[in-house]
């Protein structure tokens, strides 16, 4: 009896311990799995916000890349234009060039006849000496009377000569005469070509400058107009000197044909270009382009064998409801780009759909 009493004493009973410690255990489980995921969370909101981030800083180098484009093209543009005057100053040029040349055979054409009249004064010098000497020796021979009407009929025919020699010399100084009145009319009619090419030059200058700056004038109050009606939309932009629509806006993939909402878009265009056109001096040869634009994937269907086609057949579309619309034609202009003008040179769908676009500029003929 007292054995079994030693025994039940040495007995340990750990089984609170062991929950205890499995409690602690689950409770540290649970505050690392908390401390995890509240880590999780702050990482993926960090990351969400660099995304969006680099998102804007993406759309603003492409925004960037579109106006340096255009920016270029409108350089192209107004080097066309200095090219047009470059060459408009070059025939100027060269018919001074032929003023000159013409003056040049006028005074040649004068040393020649002063060359003339210089040999024929000298001839008459000599038939004068002649003379004076044929009739010295007739009066050295008066006495002589066989000889007298030899010496007569000599005299006459030196008189006869002189006299000749005479005219001709009076005929060579009128003729040098006019050529020196023709020489110095040719003078006064290259100074008075050189101060009208130097008028014409200036003027030139001044009639482009100020038609580019009305033409820039209203260009900025027909673009600012679009923007008041159209609003503030991503597909629709102003870069620069051009109205960019893009293509998803006005048709269907491989389509040239404008839908309802495509009409309806480009009706307040068709208003505001309406409401400029009687502001806009009549002297002012200007016209609204319309550019047709695709990417860089092919086409090939029979409508369409190629985007030169797409391009030119969705200009011409956006063309003929303009005129529906009560535009002037005479006023509008249709081409076609094809993808041969890209404003973005990358090769993703972004950059495709950037690509495809139709642009609007007002412009001079």
């Amino acid at each position: 009896m007292s054995i079994a009493r030693r025994s039940r004493r040495t007995e340990v009973n750990i089984w609170p311990a062991f929950v205890d410690a499995l409690g602690q255990l689950v409770i540290a489980i649970v505050f690392l799995l908390l401390i995890f995921t509240v880590a999780q969370f702050l990482t993926t909101d960090a990351l969400s916000g660099r995304d969006q981030a680099l998102q804007r800083l993406t759309q603003q180098i492409n925004e960037l890349t579109d106006l340096l484009s255009l920016e270029k093209r409108a350089n192209a543009d107004l080097q066309l234009n200095v090219a047009t005057l470059s060459s408009q100053l070059q025939s100027a040029n060269a018919a001074k060039d032929a003023l000159t040349a013409r003056l040049a055979e006028l005074g040649n054409q004068a040393q020649d006849a002063a060359g003339r009249a210089s040999r024929l004064d000298e001839n008459a010098q000599d038939l004068a000496s002649r003379l004076a000497a044929a009739q010295q020796a007739l009066a050295q021979r008066q006495a002589q009377s066989d000889d007298l009407a030899k010496e007569r009929q000599l005299s006459k025919e030196a008189q006869d000569t002189v006299a000749l020699l005479n005219q001709q010399i009076a005929a060579l100084r009128d003729q040098l005469q006019r050529v020196s009145a023709a020489l110095q009319l040719a003078e006064t009619k290259d100074r008075d070509s050189q101060a009208q090419i130097s008028d014409l030059g200036r003027r030139l200058n001044l009639a482009l400058a100020s038609k580019v700056e009305e033409l820039a004038r209203f260009r900025s109050e027909f673009f600012g107009r679009l923007r008041q009606v159209l609003g503030d939309r991503q597909d629709i932009r102003v870069v620069g000197d051009r109205f960019i629509f893009q293509s998803e806006v006005l048709f269907a993939p491989a389509s040239a044909e404008l839908g309802d909402d495509a009409k309806a878009q480009l009706t307040p265009v068709a208003n505001a270009i309406k409401e400029l056109i009687p502001k806009i001096p009549s002297d002012l040869n200007w016209v609204l382009r319309v550019d047709g634009h695709t990417d860089r994937r092919p086409i090939n269907t029979p409508q369409f064998p190629s985007n030169w086609e797409l391009s030119t057949a969705r200009a011409i579309s956006v063309v003929k409801f303009l005129v529906s619309q009560g535009v002037p034609a005479d006023r509008l202009a249709a081409a076609g780009f094809g993808e041969f003008v890209p404003i973005d040179p990358g090769n993703d769908e972004a950059a495709f759909r950037r690509n495809r676009r139709i642009e609007l500029k007002l412009t001079d003929r």
